[in-house]
């Protein structure tokens, strides 16, 4: 039944009327589109409010605005600092900015300590214990936007320079003047935004030049380079203002870091479906003379596993919207809806471009029938290049996987499986300043201020108890733990049953040690209530902070992962079971892709750990990884397995898998390296988050294109001989 659809719909896109029609189609519907609707990159949010609203620590945050108001508005921290310990001129900087703040206030500043009448004795008091660093803040409200904040910034780097008589914020902190960092959440939100800004372009570019280097030097057809691309572009168009339209109605939410990779994934992607039909249309050019004939044939024979490909990755894809965790969550739509359009774009448009450059499309190397190159080599009187169909090494793989299976099975499994091993060792990190670049200079103030104060002043730990109108008293419980420096004197709440205690640690509150005693203080504190009598005392004790915030982080990922993994993997398999009607071939393709998955995690984990210097894996990665590459990975097994079923129909089944490897290796070696080129093109991201992610993908593509489907599920295909179709139709053996 698809393949008759298939037919038809090749007749109706790939003919000489239809061709013109579908360019001029696409093109109006991108115009309409573009005016009524923004694009997504106007629409994207700044906002790093995570976890979902019932989170301890965002109860915890919620509770301290209500009980424990603070109208000062959000913090910009200065962080001033000089090698050697802060002059008596540097101290006088200070305040003299400060009067200046109070006299003629920055836009939207909502408030500055009087720092400006305070003798310079009193700040030195506020530096730290060596004398080097000073941290000191000012206001904004909390209704200024990102641009606002960073205007203002801007004013208030000018006033700090003159001030200072040299700029203070382009010098390393080693040099010998003072240096001035921004930092605090105005400063990190305000850096991250720029980082974006700047980055977004240079990906974009980086991408196009990237597979367009890739496509010229593996088809080596300076035409057909550019064609995939044009499809691509094509459907980006539809697309960004169908998620700009969706963003500014609220229906989703979208940030930088998806739309960087979206657009990754759509090249990547993309460019794959292209290949996918454009190499069945050059194998079916060398039987047919007439050109639409011979792309309605490639429509029928190759659009089926397009289909399927770009449905399974879409509701792979889409699988991320059961995530808690905002930033999987953002993915979602984005990137399920970008694979969907660009599917529809290869089926739909490129048939029309193909139509209309036919055999030139390949230009130097023309795909031509027998026939019309013998006639061609009498009318030049030499003979004419003929693109081979199938290189060497295809052949050669094919034959491999059938001659000698049982060893590629036990060669590839067991260098998988040492890779594999190493994932359990992975360390991670749910840092958001760990993900960024270190000479961004919000995380350079970071360091400083790390640096200089008590470990714990960084991100002190806020205990909130609801009494219920009982004694008690936690202050004891709180000082004796071994991980306490401090603990502020409690605040009483609007409500007077709510306490509030600032506790900071001895150690390094982004460390995994204080993440893990979480758990350990909400413990404690609720033991107390529960001896003073409150029943359900659980309830009643929370804790926030950046400490909570983390150990929250790694709760709600863990739990998503937990969901969203055996989902992906039941998506998978009941598609896998639906388009090749065999249960034993969807287990060991499941079992090959999770096999392939792990050994992603721990060459990427041996990549980022010794080649680029991480102590730690961003958290996130496992499940971005999880996701995409098996999603992607589906995309090759479909279009390799549908091969050999086909050529099972009319050939033993030891020459229909070697037939159906050499058939489709090329194109999945090519299509593997275009997709991992691309995911590397994160590399140019600031964000370690991005860059992580990106290795370990590209990793995982070169694993699967290169040992798991051209080598080992071919080599399994093999031993299982024709179980491997179970329970659909058993060939008998010939």
């Amino acid at each position: 039944m698809m393949n008759n659809l298939l037919e038809k719909w090749g007749k109706t896109v790939a003919n000489r009327k239809s061709r013109f029609a579908t360019l001029v189609i696409w093109v109006l519907i991108i115009g309409i589109l573009t005016v009524l609707w923004p694009q997504v990159n106007s629409q994207t949010t700044t906002s790093q409010d995570l976890l979902p609203e019932d989170a301890m620590s965002n109860q915890a945050a919620t509770i301290m605005e209500k009980q424990f108001p603070d109208n000062n508005g959000i913090p910009l921290l200065l962080v001033w600092y000089h090698d050697g310990g802060l002059t008596k001129e540097d101290y006088k900087s200070v305040k003299n900015l400060y009067q200046k703040l109070t006299d003629n206030p920055l836009a939207h500043q909502s408030l500055v300590p009087p720092l400006g009448k305070a003798p310079v004795p009193a700040l030195k008091q506020m530096a730290s214990e060596d004398g080097e660093a000073l941290i000191t803040p000012v206001f904004f409200k909390k209704a200024a936007s990102t641009d606002e904040l960073q205007q203002a910034m801007n004013v208030l780097k000018d006033s700090v320079t003159d001030l200072t008589g040299h700029d203070p914020f382009s010098g390393a902190t080693t040099s010998d003047d003072l240096q001035t960092r921004f930092t605090g959440p105005v400063g990190i939100q305000t850096d991250a935004t720029e980082l974006f800004s700047q980055a977004d372009i240079t990906l974009l570019i980086a991408t196009v030049v990237l597979v367009l280097v890739l496509l010229v030097v593996l088809y080596r057809s300076p035409i057909l380079a550019v064609v995939p691309l044009i499809s691509v572009g094509i459907a980006y168009g539809v697309i960004s203002p169908l998620l700009g339209f969706m963003a500014r109605e609220g229906w989703i939410v979208v940030d930088s870091q998806a739309i960087s990779i979206m657009t990754v994934l759509l090249f990547g992607a993309g460019t794959d479906y292209c290949l996918f039909l454009i190499s069945r249309y050059r194998d079916e050019l060398q039987l047919e003379v007439n050109k639409y004939t011979a792309l309605q044939k490639a429509i029928a024979h190759s659009g089926g596993a397009i289909m399927m490909s770009a449905l399974t990755t879409t509701i792979g894809l889409l699988s991320l919207s059961l995530a808690q965790y905002a930033s999987y969550d953002r993915f979602a739509v984005p990137f399920s809806l970008a694979i969907f359009i660009v599917g529809i774009a290869v089926l739909a448009f490129l048939p029309a471009i193909l139509a209309l450059l036919g055999r030139t499309a390949f230009f130097p190397f023309i795909p031509r029938t027998e026939e019309m190159a013998r006639k061609l080599e009498v009318k030049k009187g030499k003979p004419v290049r003929h693109p081979k169909t199938r290189s060497w090494f295809s052949k050669s793989v094919g034959r491999w996987v059938t001659e000698k299976p049982w060893l590629i099975i036990a060669v590839c499994t067991i260098f998988l499986g040492a890779a594999a091993l190493i994932a359990p060792k992975i360390s991670y990190t749910y840092g958001l300043l760990d993900s960024f670049p270190e000479d961004m200079p919000s995380r350079e103030g970071f360091t400083i201020i790390a640096e200089h104060y008590p470990s714990g002043k960084i991100a002190p730990v806020q205990v909130i108890v609801d009494s219920e109108g009982k004694e008690i008293s936690i202050l004891h419980t709180l000082v004796s733990m071994d991980i306490t420096e401090t603990v502020g004197s409690p605040k009483t709440g609007e409500d007077a049953d709510y306490q509030a205690y600032e506790l900071t640690l001895a150690i390094d509150p982004y460390s995994e040690k204080a993440i893990n005693k979480i758990p350990d203080i909400k413990d404690a504190v609720a033991e107390d209530l529960k001896e003073a009598g409150i029943e359900n005392a659980d309830t009643n004790v929370w804790i926030g902070g950046e400490t909570a915030t983390l150990y929250d982080t790694r709760q709600v990922t863990n739990q998503d992962q937990s969901i969203i993994i055996p989902v992906v993997l039941i998506i998978i398999a009941a598609l896998l079971l639906a388009y090749l009607r065999s249960i034993v071939a969807m287990i060991y393709l499941l079992l090959t892709i999770l096999l392939s998955y792990f050994s992603a995690l721990g060459l990427g984990w041996l990549f980022i750990h010794y080649g680029l210097d991480a102590s730690a894996m961003q958290g996130l990665i496992p499940l971005y990884a999880f996701v995409f590459l098996v999603a992607l990975g589906e995309d090759y097994n479909i279009f390799m397995m549908s091969s050999i079923w086909k050529n099972r129909e009319k050939m033993p089944l030891k020459q229909a898998i070697s037939e159906g490897v050499g058939q489709t290796s090329g194109v999945i070696s090519s299509a593997g390296l275009i997709l991992a080129g691309t995911f590397s093109v994160l590399a140019v991201m600031p964000l370690q988050v991005l860059v992580q992610f990106g290795v370990v993908t590209a990793i995982g593509i070169l694993l699967d294109t290169f040992i798991v489907r051209p080598l080992l599920v071919p080599s399994i295909t093999t031993v299982l001989g024709r179980y491997a179709f179970w329970p659909g139709k058993l060939w008998k053996k010939k």
